[in-house]
């Protein structure tokens, strides 16, 4: 059940994220849909052709095709001001969506008894392939790629999983870490944490 409610929390939020970037970007009705479904699902569809597990294509989603869908009908419908509101603060939603994603890709590694590197991995790539879609159609520089603490907030999460200190099967501890992640992931944003980058222009 716990699992169920992660994944309408991370489809709603990606699909809402990747529906106000396509919005401010102006795109048009068709870009909007098309950049909202593919931040909700690509991170899932990247998993499992890099695990070469058999890929669940976005018609096969069932009720979280609705989901997203329903979601992204309504973002299109905002007024302009809000549209720009949501987009300063997009960051939230994100932070969202890579928690609830990387979580639930740290799952189904689990259920498909990948080792620790593997449950790792699918972490990561579900996690920030949503955004990565969303930022590179969208043609924003990818948050995984800039110096922002991203894709380690996700690393957490799988290895957290991985290692057993969380137990998948408990919902107060699955609860515990998503909401771990997502407060990692903002504190970072906000008090400017970084990794080690060079800077090329400076001497």
């Amino acid at each position: 059940m716990s699992l169920e409610i992660l994944d309408i929390i991370a489809v709603s939020a990606f699909a809402f994220s990747g529906a106000i970037v396509a919005l401010s970007e102006r795109y048009d009705i068709f870009g909007t849909f098309i950049l909202g479904i593919a931040t909700a699902f690509a991170g899932g569809i990247i998993r499992n052709m890099a695990l070469d597990v058999p890929v669940v294509h976005v018609w096969e989603q069932g009720y979280l095709l609705y989901v997203a869908l329903i979601t992204i009908s309504i973002v299109y419908v905002f007024p302009k001001s809000w549209v720009m509101f949501w987009d300063r603060w997009n960051i939230y939603l994100d932070a969202i969506g890579l928690s609830a994603f990387a979580l639930q890709g740290a799952v189904f590694a689990v259920a498909h008894d990948f080792p620790l590197g593997g449950i790792i991995f699918a972490a990561i790539l579900t996690g920030v392939g949503g955004g990565v879609t969303r930022d590179v159609l969208a043609q924003r520089k990818p948050m995984v790629l800039h110096q922002e603490i991203y894709a380690v907030w996700a690393m957490l999460s799988g290895l957290m999983v991985g290692i057993g200190v969380v137990d998948v099967q408990s919902d107060f501890q699955y609860y515990i870490l998503f909401i771990l992640i997502i407060g990692c992931r903002v504190l970072s944003y906000h008090l400017g944490w970084h990794l080690r980058f060079r800077d090329l222009y400076r001497l």
